[in-house]
Formats: C-alpha cells, structure tokens, sequence
C-alpha cells in the first residue's frame, strides 16, 4: 500500500475553479442586486 503525504497534492486547480466560482457568485448577487433597486425605483 503506497504512503499518504499530507499536504503533498497539488490543489492548485481546485483553487482557481473555487476562485472562479466565487467570483461568478459575487458578480451575480451584484447584478440581482441592482436589478431589484432598478425595478423598485421604476415600478409602475
């Protein structure tokens, strides 16, 4: 059975997707965000 070395792996894939996600989670909460002030302000 091979040895486990904690901390050996290379995550550095893992970490740029989780960073992108993020990012993409951020940006859309902005944008609904704004859409709700838009439409409150413009409600007929």
């Amino acid at each position: 059975m091979a040895e486990h070395k904690h901390g050996d792996m290379d995550v550095s894939v893992q970490t740029e997707t989780f960073n992108g996600f993020v990012k993409f989670v951020t940006w859309t909460v902005v944008f609904l965000l704004a859409l709700l002030v838009f439409m409150a302000i413009f409600a007929t």
